[in-house]
Protein backbone atom coordinates (compact mmCIF):
# COMPACT_ATOMS: atom_id res chain seq x y z
CA UNK A 1 0.00 0.00 0.00
CA UNK A 2 1.28 3.33 -1.23
CA UNK A 3 -0.50 5.70 1.93
CA UNK A 4 -0.73 8.67 -0.11
CA UNK A 5 -2.30 11.50 1.23
CA UNK A 6 -2.39 10.54 4.33
CA UNK A 7 -1.05 14.60 5.32
CA UNK A 8 -5.39 15.25 4.58
CA UNK A 9 -8.06 14.65 6.59
CA UNK A 10 -9.74 11.28 6.37
CA UNK A 11 -14.29 12.14 6.46
CA UNK A 12 -16.55 9.76 5.22
CA UNK A 13 -13.87 7.57 3.42
CA UNK A 14 -12.20 10.59 1.71
CA UNK A 15 -9.05 12.45 1.79
CA UNK A 16 -9.91 15.83 2.43
CA UNK A 17 -7.59 19.14 3.32
CA UNK A 18 -8.47 20.98 5.72
CA UNK A 19 -11.40 23.94 5.00
CA UNK A 20 -9.34 26.79 5.27
CA UNK A 21 -5.70 25.05 3.34
CA UNK A 22 -4.09 25.48 7.04
CA UNK A 23 -1.29 23.15 7.60
CA UNK A 24 0.80 22.42 10.35
CA UNK A 25 4.46 21.26 10.25
CA UNK A 26 5.89 17.91 12.09
CA UNK A 27 8.93 18.82 13.60
CA UNK A 28 11.56 15.24 14.46
CA UNK A 29 12.71 15.30 18.04
CA UNK A 30 15.97 14.47 17.45
CA UNK A 31 16.98 17.33 14.70
CA UNK A 32 14.56 20.00 15.55
CA UNK A 33 13.99 19.97 11.54
CA UNK A 34 10.11 19.25 10.03
CA UNK A 35 9.44 15.88 8.13
CA UNK A 36 5.91 16.41 7.09
CA UNK A 37 3.33 19.01 6.91
CA UNK A 38 -0.49 18.41 7.82
CA UNK A 39 -3.42 19.21 6.58
CA UNK A 40 -4.71 21.58 9.85
CA UNK A 41 -8.68 21.13 10.82
CA UNK A 42 -10.53 23.68 11.77
CA UNK A 43 -14.28 22.94 14.28
CA UNK A 44 -16.61 22.76 11.03
CA UNK A 45 -14.16 20.18 9.49
CA UNK A 46 -14.53 18.11 13.26
CA UNK A 47 -18.60 18.91 12.78
CA UNK A 48 -18.47 17.07 9.39
CA UNK A 49 -16.68 13.88 10.45
CA UNK A 50 -18.91 13.54 13.14
CA UNK A 51 -21.85 14.02 10.92
CA UNK A 52 -20.41 10.92 9.28
CA UNK A 53 -20.07 9.32 11.98
CA UNK A 54 -23.49 9.38 13.06
CA UNK A 55 -24.67 9.08 9.63
CA UNK A 56 -22.65 5.94 9.49
CA UNK A 57 -23.82 4.94 12.90
CA UNK A 58 -27.96 5.59 12.37
CA UNK A 59 -28.27 4.77 8.71
CA UNK A 60 -25.70 2.81 7.39
CA UNK A 61 -25.12 -0.43 6.61
CA UNK A 62 -22.76 -1.10 9.58
CA UNK A 63 -25.23 -1.83 11.47
CA UNK A 64 -25.96 -4.63 9.76
CA UNK A 65 -21.93 -6.32 10.78
CA UNK A 66 -22.77 -8.69 12.95
CA UNK A 67 -19.60 -9.87 15.73
CA UNK A 68 -18.17 -12.26 13.32
CA UNK A 69 -17.82 -9.60 10.24
CA UNK A 70 -16.23 -7.11 12.56
CA UNK A 71 -14.20 -9.99 14.23
CA UNK A 72 -13.01 -10.67 10.37
CA UNK A 73 -12.36 -6.95 9.84
CA UNK A 74 -10.01 -6.02 12.91
CA UNK A 75 -7.97 -9.79 12.37
CA UNK A 76 -7.83 -8.34 8.36
CA UNK A 77 -6.44 -5.23 9.95
CA UNK A 78 -3.42 -7.08 12.07
CA UNK A 79 -2.79 -9.09 8.97
CA UNK A 80 -2.41 -5.74 7.19
CA UNK A 81 -0.42 -3.80 10.14
CA UNK A 82 1.85 -7.09 10.26
CA UNK A 83 2.83 -7.20 6.29
CA UNK A 84 3.33 -3.17 7.07
CA UNK A 85 4.94 -3.36 10.20
CA UNK A 86 8.28 -1.82 8.87
CA UNK A 87 6.61 1.25 7.33
CA UNK A 88 4.37 2.00 10.49
CA UNK A 89 7.26 1.60 12.69
CA UNK A 90 9.83 4.15 10.60
CA UNK A 91 6.86 6.41 10.65
CA UNK A 92 6.48 6.08 14.64
CA UNK A 93 10.03 6.45 15.02
CA UNK A 94 9.97 9.90 12.81
CA UNK A 95 7.46 11.62 14.37
CA UNK A 96 7.74 10.09 18.06
CA UNK A 97 12.26 9.99 17.94
CA UNK A 98 11.68 6.81 19.88
CA UNK A 99 14.58 4.66 19.13
CA UNK A 100 13.13 1.85 15.90
CA UNK A 101 13.48 -1.10 18.01
CA UNK A 102 11.31 0.51 20.38
CA UNK A 103 8.55 1.12 17.54
CA UNK A 104 8.87 -2.23 16.38
CA UNK A 105 7.74 -3.85 19.75
CA UNK A 106 4.91 -1.11 19.82
CA UNK A 107 3.61 -2.33 16.43
CA UNK A 108 3.93 -6.08 18.02
CA UNK A 109 1.36 -4.65 20.74
CA UNK A 110 -0.73 -2.61 18.61
CA UNK A 111 -1.20 -5.62 16.25
CA UNK A 112 -1.74 -8.08 19.64
CA UNK A 113 -4.41 -5.92 20.69
CA UNK A 114 -6.59 -6.06 17.48
CA UNK A 115 -6.15 -9.98 17.62
CA UNK A 116 -7.30 -9.42 21.10
CA UNK A 117 -10.31 -7.46 20.47
CA UNK A 118 -11.37 -9.74 17.41
CA UNK A 119 -11.58 -12.04 19.84
CA UNK A 120 -13.45 -10.67 22.61
CA UNK A 121 -16.26 -9.89 20.29
CA UNK A 122 -17.03 -13.13 19.42
CA UNK A 123 -17.56 -14.33 23.36
CA UNK A 124 -21.44 -14.21 24.69
CA UNK A 125 -22.03 -11.13 25.94
CA UNK A 126 -26.06 -11.94 26.24
CA UNK A 127 -26.94 -12.87 29.43
CA UNK A 128 -30.14 -14.32 30.97
CA UNK A 129 -31.37 -13.31 34.61
CA UNK A 130 -33.24 -15.38 36.98
CA UNK A 131 -35.47 -13.21 38.01
CA UNK A 132 -37.22 -16.20 40.46
CA UNK A 133 -40.83 -15.55 38.52
CA UNK A 134 -42.51 -18.18 36.68
CA UNK A 135 -43.43 -16.83 33.09
CA UNK A 136 -41.00 -14.75 32.60
CA UNK A 137 -38.20 -14.08 30.38
CA UNK A 138 -35.11 -11.68 31.83
CA UNK A 139 -32.32 -11.15 29.25
CA UNK A 140 -29.41 -8.78 29.43
CA UNK A 141 -28.52 -7.65 25.97
CA UNK A 142 -25.54 -5.62 24.26
CA UNK A 143 -25.37 -2.81 21.92
CA UNK A 144 -22.73 -0.26 20.75
CA UNK A 145 -22.69 2.94 22.82
CA UNK A 146 -23.16 4.90 19.33
CA UNK A 147 -20.19 7.55 18.17
CA UNK A 148 -16.94 7.73 20.19
CA UNK A 149 -14.75 11.19 19.86
CA UNK A 150 -11.48 9.76 20.39
CA UNK A 151 -8.24 12.20 21.60
CA UNK A 152 -5.18 10.69 21.46
CA UNK A 153 -1.48 11.47 23.04
CA UNK A 154 2.00 11.89 21.03
CA UNK A 155 4.12 9.31 23.50
CA UNK A 156 2.39 6.02 22.36
CA UNK A 157 0.18 7.41 19.12
CA UNK A 158 -0.66 4.26 17.04
CA UNK A 159 -1.05 1.89 20.23
CA UNK A 160 -2.97 4.40 22.05
CA UNK A 161 -4.86 4.77 19.07
CA UNK A 162 -5.43 1.14 18.89
CA UNK A 163 -6.90 0.65 22.58
CA UNK A 164 -9.36 3.04 21.86
CA UNK A 165 -10.07 1.88 17.64
CA UNK A 166 -10.02 -1.72 18.40
CA UNK A 167 -13.30 -1.98 21.00
CA UNK A 168 -15.00 0.68 19.24
CA UNK A 169 -15.11 -1.25 15.95
CA UNK A 170 -15.63 -4.79 17.79
CA UNK A 171 -18.74 -3.16 19.57
CA UNK A 172 -19.68 -1.42 15.90
CA UNK A 173 -19.55 1.83 17.21
CA UNK A 174 -18.37 4.71 14.76
CA UNK A 175 -15.80 7.32 15.59
CA UNK A 176 -13.86 10.70 14.99
CA UNK A 177 -10.21 10.47 16.39
CA UNK A 178 -8.04 13.51 16.65
CA UNK A 179 -4.28 12.08 17.46
CA UNK A 180 -1.57 14.80 18.97
CA UNK A 181 -0.52 17.41 16.27
CA UNK A 182 2.37 16.22 17.38
CA UNK A 183 2.60 12.82 15.99
CA UNK A 184 -0.03 12.43 13.19
CA UNK A 185 1.29 10.21 10.86
CA UNK A 186 0.60 6.65 12.17
CA UNK A 187 -2.85 6.77 12.77
CA UNK A 188 -3.59 9.25 9.53
CA UNK A 189 -2.13 5.56 8.15
CA UNK A 190 -4.13 3.73 9.93
CA UNK A 191 -7.45 4.57 8.18
CA UNK A 192 -6.19 3.67 4.76
CA UNK A 193 -5.41 0.14 6.64
CA UNK A 194 -9.05 0.14 7.86
CA UNK A 195 -10.75 0.71 4.56
CA UNK A 196 -8.56 -2.15 3.06
CA UNK A 197 -9.61 -4.26 5.65
CA UNK A 198 -13.51 -3.76 4.40
CA UNK A 199 -14.67 -1.14 7.02
CA UNK A 200 -17.55 1.00 5.27
CA UNK A 201 -17.17 4.48 4.62
CA UNK A 202 -17.76 6.92 7.67
CA UNK A 203 -17.31 4.39 10.54
CA UNK A 204 -13.43 5.85 10.93
CA UNK A 205 -12.48 9.46 10.78
CA UNK A 206 -9.67 11.16 11.46
CA UNK A 207 -9.18 15.06 11.80
CA UNK A 208 -5.23 16.32 12.65
CA UNK A 209 -4.89 19.86 14.74
CA UNK A 210 -4.87 21.53 17.40
CA UNK A 211 -7.49 20.49 20.63
CA UNK A 212 -8.61 24.02 21.42
CA UNK A 213 -10.22 23.72 17.74
CA UNK A 214 -9.73 20.18 15.87
CA UNK A 215 -10.52 18.44 19.41
CA UNK A 216 -13.42 20.23 21.43
CA UNK A 217 -16.25 19.15 19.48
CA UNK A 218 -15.45 15.86 20.34
CA UNK A 219 -15.76 16.79 23.84
CA UNK A 220 -19.29 19.33 23.58
CA UNK A 221 -21.09 18.06 20.15
CA UNK A 222 -24.67 16.68 20.57
CA UNK A 223 -24.02 14.29 18.26
CA UNK A 224 -21.31 12.23 20.28
CA UNK A 225 -21.83 9.47 22.45
CA UNK A 226 -18.76 9.23 24.44
CA UNK A 227 -15.18 10.40 24.21
CA UNK A 228 -12.29 8.73 24.84
CA UNK A 229 -9.63 10.99 25.99
CA UNK A 230 -5.19 9.75 26.55
CA UNK A 231 -3.88 12.61 27.99
CA UNK A 232 -3.13 15.05 30.66
CA UNK A 233 -4.85 15.60 33.78
CA UNK A 234 -5.75 19.56 33.22
CA UNK A 235 -6.59 18.56 29.85
CA UNK A 236 -8.70 15.86 31.00
CA UNK A 237 -11.15 17.42 33.79
CA UNK A 238 -11.78 20.50 30.86
CA UNK A 239 -13.01 17.51 28.77
CA UNK A 240 -15.06 16.10 31.31
CA UNK A 241 -16.61 19.02 32.31
CA UNK A 242 -17.45 19.65 28.67
CA UNK A 243 -18.86 15.83 28.26
CA UNK A 244 -21.19 16.78 31.38
CA UNK A 245 -23.13 19.29 29.05
CA UNK A 246 -24.54 16.38 27.93
CA UNK A 247 -23.83 13.80 29.86
CA UNK A 248 -21.58 11.78 27.36
CA UNK A 249 -20.47 8.86 28.77
CA UNK A 250 -16.41 9.87 29.19
CA UNK A 251 -13.20 7.06 29.50
CA UNK A 252 -10.63 9.09 30.53
CA UNK A 253 -6.58 7.45 31.14
CA UNK A 254 -5.05 10.31 32.56
CA UNK A 255 -1.42 10.92 34.21
CA UNK A 256 0.92 9.15 36.51
CA UNK A 257 2.93 9.56 39.47
CA UNK A 258 4.03 5.48 40.27
CA UNK A 259 5.64 4.21 42.91
CA UNK A 260 8.46 1.88 42.82
CA UNK A 261 9.01 0.47 46.04
CA UNK A 262 12.47 -1.26 46.55
CA UNK A 263 12.87 -3.30 50.11
CA UNK A 264 15.84 -4.71 51.38
CA UNK A 265 15.04 -8.06 50.69
CA UNK A 266 14.69 -7.79 47.07
CA UNK A 267 17.14 -9.06 44.74
CA UNK A 268 18.73 -5.50 44.84
CA UNK A 269 20.92 -5.95 41.23
CA UNK A 270 18.04 -6.93 39.26
CA UNK A 271 16.06 -4.12 40.92
CA UNK A 272 18.25 -1.50 40.52
CA UNK A 273 18.33 -2.95 36.60
CA UNK A 274 14.44 -2.59 36.35
CA UNK A 275 14.42 0.56 38.33
CA UNK A 276 16.33 2.46 35.55
CA UNK A 277 13.91 0.95 32.97
CA UNK A 278 10.79 2.25 34.46
CA UNK A 279 11.66 5.51 34.62
CA UNK A 280 13.96 5.91 31.65
CA UNK A 281 12.61 4.04 28.94
CA UNK A 282 11.61 6.33 26.02
CA UNK A 283 13.26 9.53 27.84
CA UNK A 284 10.47 8.79 30.63
CA UNK A 285 7.59 9.61 28.57
CA UNK A 286 5.28 7.09 29.85
CA UNK A 287 2.43 7.86 31.83
CA UNK A 288 3.42 4.55 33.50
CA UNK A 289 6.68 5.42 34.56
CA UNK A 290 8.33 4.77 37.66
CA UNK A 291 9.21 8.22 38.47
CA UNK A 292 9.02 7.88 42.32
CA UNK A 293 11.66 5.36 43.96
CA UNK A 294 11.03 4.28 46.65
CA UNK A 295 13.86 2.55 49.27
CA UNK A 296 14.31 1.03 52.59
CA UNK A 297 16.60 2.79 54.46
CA UNK A 298 19.32 0.40 55.04
CA UNK A 299 20.17 0.01 51.27
CA UNK A 300 19.42 3.46 50.09
CA UNK A 301 23.20 4.55 49.63
CA UNK A 302 23.68 0.88 47.55
CA UNK A 303 20.73 1.28 45.34
CA UNK A 304 20.94 5.15 44.78
CA UNK A 305 24.61 5.11 44.36
CA UNK A 306 24.11 2.67 41.44
CA UNK A 307 21.30 3.97 39.95
CA UNK A 308 22.72 7.33 39.65
CA UNK A 309 26.17 5.66 38.32
CA UNK A 310 24.32 3.75 35.27
CA UNK A 311 21.76 7.10 34.91
CA UNK A 312 25.16 8.63 33.81
CA UNK A 313 25.98 5.78 31.61
CA UNK A 314 22.89 5.95 29.53
CA UNK A 315 23.40 7.26 25.97
CA UNK A 316 21.67 9.51 24.14
CA UNK A 317 20.84 9.23 20.28
CA UNK A 318 18.74 9.46 17.22
CA UNK A 319 16.29 6.40 16.21
CA UNK A 320 18.33 4.79 14.08
CA UNK A 321 21.46 5.42 16.34
CA UNK A 322 22.71 1.84 17.34
CA UNK A 323 24.48 3.00 20.45
CA UNK A 324 22.01 4.78 21.86
CA UNK A 325 19.51 3.51 24.52
CA UNK A 326 16.97 6.19 24.48
CA UNK A 327 15.96 9.40 22.44
CA UNK A 328 14.99 12.48 22.52
CA UNK A 329 12.38 14.56 23.90
CA UNK A 330 9.18 15.48 22.24
CA UNK A 331 9.51 19.37 21.70
CA UNK A 332 11.70 22.02 22.54
CA UNK A 333 9.01 22.95 24.87
CA UNK A 334 8.43 20.04 26.68
CA UNK A 335 12.23 20.09 27.16
CA UNK A 336 11.99 23.46 28.87
CA UNK A 337 9.36 22.08 31.14
CA UNK A 338 11.72 19.02 32.20
CA UNK A 339 14.43 21.24 32.65
CA UNK A 340 11.96 23.73 35.07
CA UNK A 341 10.70 21.01 37.36
CA UNK A 342 14.76 19.51 37.58
CA UNK A 343 15.58 23.14 38.94
CA UNK A 344 12.43 23.39 40.80
CA UNK A 345 12.77 20.69 42.62
CA UNK A 346 16.51 21.04 43.51
CA UNK A 347 15.61 24.68 44.71
CA UNK A 348 12.57 22.52 47.29
CA UNK A 349 16.06 20.52 48.84
CA UNK A 350 16.16 17.50 46.65
CA UNK A 351 19.96 16.30 45.95
CA UNK A 352 21.04 15.96 42.25
CA UNK A 353 22.96 12.92 42.12
CA UNK A 354 22.58 12.38 37.93
CA UNK A 355 22.26 14.46 34.92
CA UNK A 356 19.92 17.60 35.03
CA UNK A 357 21.36 19.24 32.14
CA UNK A 358 21.13 18.67 28.27
CA UNK A 359 23.88 16.56 26.57
CA UNK A 360 27.03 18.95 25.24
CA UNK A 361 27.29 16.00 22.59
CA UNK A 362 27.49 18.28 19.23
CA UNK A 363 25.40 15.55 17.31
CA UNK A 364 22.92 16.14 20.24
CA UNK A 365 22.20 20.08 20.30
CA UNK A 366 19.98 20.07 17.86
CA UNK A 367 17.45 17.94 18.95
CA UNK A 368 15.43 17.98 22.14
CA UNK A 369 17.25 16.05 24.26
CA UNK A 370 17.94 15.79 28.20
CA UNK A 371 19.97 13.71 30.53
CA UNK A 372 18.63 11.41 32.77
CA UNK A 373 18.11 12.58 36.02
CA UNK A 374 18.26 11.42 39.83
CA UNK A 375 17.09 13.86 42.54
CA UNK A 376 17.84 12.36 45.77
CA UNK A 377 16.73 13.15 49.43
CA UNK A 378 13.13 13.65 48.20
CA UNK A 379 9.74 13.61 50.40
CA UNK A 380 5.77 13.78 49.60
CA UNK A 381 5.77 17.78 49.99
CA UNK A 382 7.95 18.32 47.00
CA UNK A 383 6.48 19.29 44.25
CA UNK A 384 8.91 17.52 42.50
CA UNK A 385 7.58 14.03 43.82
CA UNK A 386 4.09 15.25 43.60
CA UNK A 387 3.36 16.38 40.26
CA UNK A 388 3.94 14.52 36.84
CA UNK A 389 7.21 15.65 34.95
CA UNK A 390 6.59 13.05 32.12
CA UNK A 391 10.43 13.33 31.94
CA UNK A 392 13.58 11.22 32.20
CA UNK A 393 13.55 11.94 35.88
CA UNK A 394 13.23 9.67 39.19
CA UNK A 395 12.58 11.12 42.64
CA UNK A 396 13.59 9.40 45.62
CA UNK A 397 12.76 8.93 49.09
CA UNK A 398 13.30 6.52 52.25
CA UNK A 399 11.10 4.45 54.35
CA UNK A 400 11.41 2.03 57.62
CA UNK A 401 8.57 -0.23 57.79
CA UNK A 402 6.11 -2.17 55.30
CA UNK A 403 3.44 0.32 56.49
CA UNK A 404 5.28 3.73 55.66
CA UNK A 405 6.31 2.47 52.47
CA UNK A 406 2.50 1.81 51.53
CA UNK A 407 1.43 5.22 52.74
CA UNK A 408 4.34 6.77 50.84
CA UNK A 409 2.90 5.40 48.18
CA UNK A 410 -0.47 6.17 48.22
CA UNK A 411 0.35 10.08 49.11
CA UNK A 412 -0.18 11.22 45.38
CA UNK A 413 -3.74 12.24 44.10
CA UNK A 414 -2.61 10.02 41.13
CA UNK A 415 -2.94 6.03 41.04
CA UNK A 416 -2.28 4.77 37.83
CA UNK A 417 0.64 1.67 38.52
CA UNK A 418 3.38 1.05 40.95
CA UNK A 419 5.41 -2.11 41.66
CA UNK A 420 7.29 -3.61 45.19
CA UNK A 421 10.72 -5.78 44.98
CA UNK A 422 10.85 -7.85 47.55
CA UNK A 423 11.78 -12.07 48.05
CA UNK A 424 8.97 -12.42 51.04
CA UNK A 425 5.87 -13.02 48.36
CA UNK A 426 2.95 -12.79 51.44
CA UNK A 427 4.90 -9.04 52.06
CA UNK A 428 4.59 -8.45 48.51
CA UNK A 429 0.89 -9.75 47.91
CA UNK A 430 -0.43 -7.13 50.75
CA UNK A 431 1.94 -4.08 49.48
CA UNK A 432 0.06 -5.08 46.02
CA UNK A 433 -3.30 -5.52 48.06
CA UNK A 434 -2.48 -2.13 49.66
CA UNK A 435 -1.64 0.11 46.83
CA UNK A 436 -4.36 2.27 45.54
CA UNK A 437 -3.06 2.12 41.95
CA UNK A 438 -4.57 0.45 39.07
CA UNK A 439 -1.39 -1.82 38.08
CA UNK A 440 0.61 -3.21 40.25
CA UNK A 441 3.86 -5.14 39.19
CA UNK A 442 5.57 -7.65 42.31
CA UNK A 443 9.71 -8.00 40.69
CA UNK A 444 8.80 -6.44 37.62
CA UNK A 445 7.94 -3.20 35.54
CA UNK A 446 6.10 -2.28 32.21
CA UNK A 447 4.52 -5.41 31.49
CA UNK A 448 0.95 -5.40 29.95
CA UNK A 449 -0.75 -7.41 27.96
CA UNK A 450 -4.15 -6.87 25.82
CA UNK A 451 -5.98 -9.48 27.91
CA UNK A 452 -5.61 -7.64 31.15
CA UNK A 453 -7.45 -4.21 32.37
CA UNK A 454 -5.62 -0.95 32.37
CA UNK A 455 -6.54 2.19 33.84
CA UNK A 456 -5.94 4.00 37.46
CA UNK A 457 -7.31 4.51 40.60
CA UNK A 458 -8.25 8.56 41.69
CA UNK A 459 -7.35 11.37 39.31
CA UNK A 460 -5.45 8.37 36.80
CA UNK A 461 -8.79 7.99 35.37
CA UNK A 462 -12.08 7.28 35.02
CA UNK A 463 -13.02 3.79 33.15
CA UNK A 464 -10.68 1.15 31.79
CA UNK A 465 -8.80 0.04 28.28
CA UNK A 466 -8.34 -3.65 27.66
CA UNK A 467 -9.31 -6.65 28.92
CA UNK A 468 -13.13 -7.58 29.14
CA UNK A 469 -13.61 -4.35 30.86
CA UNK A 470 -12.00 -1.65 28.16
CA UNK A 471 -14.71 -3.88 25.34
CA UNK A 472 -17.30 -3.02 27.96
CA UNK A 473 -16.54 0.91 28.08
CA UNK A 474 -18.04 0.96 24.23
CA UNK A 475 -21.39 -0.99 25.14
CA UNK A 476 -24.56 0.09 26.47
CA UNK A 477 -26.33 -2.77 28.26
CA UNK A 478 -30.06 -3.25 28.04
CA UNK A 479 -32.61 -5.14 29.98
CA UNK A 480 -35.54 -6.72 28.16
CA UNK A 481 -37.66 -8.44 30.45
CA UNK A 482 -40.82 -10.36 28.43
CA UNK A 483 -44.18 -11.47 30.15
CA UNK A 484 -44.63 -15.06 28.91
CA UNK A 485 -47.88 -15.87 30.14
CA UNK A 486 -49.93 -11.16 30.16
CA UNK A 487 -52.96 -11.09 32.38
CA UNK A 488 -54.54 -8.04 34.05
CA UNK A 489 -52.39 -6.76 36.76
CA UNK A 490 -55.16 -5.42 38.67
CA UNK A 491 -53.24 -3.06 40.46
CA UNK A 492 -56.16 -0.26 39.71
CA UNK A 493 -59.35 -2.60 39.45
CA UNK A 494 -62.65 -1.14 37.77
CA UNK A 495 -65.10 0.67 39.79
CA UNK A 496 -68.84 1.21 38.92
CA UNK A 497 -69.40 2.23 35.44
Amino acid sequence: MAYENIDQLYINGARRPGSTGETREVIHPATGKPVATFSEATSDDTIAAIAAARAAFDNGHWRSFGTEQRSKILNQIADILTRDKDLFAEAESRDTAKRIIEAEYDMDDIISVFRHFANEVLKPHVREVNTGREGVRSRITVEPVGVVGMITPWNYPLLQASWKIAPAIAAGCTFVIKPSELTPSTTSMLMDVMTEAGLPDGVANAVFGAGATAGAPLSTHPDIDMVSFTGGLTTGKHIMANAAQTVKKVALELGGKNPNIIFADADLDVAIDNALTAVFLHSGQVCSAGTRLLVERSVHDQVVDEISRRADQIVLGGSHDEHAQTGALISAGHRDKVEAFVNAGIAEGAVLRAGGTRPTEPELRDGFFFRPTVLDNCNTTMSCVQDESFGPIVTVEVFDTEEQAVALGNDTIFGLAGAVWTSDDDKAQRVAGALRHGTIWINDYHPYVAQAEWGGFKQSGVGRELGEAGFAEYLEHKHIWQNLNPARSDWFPEGPK
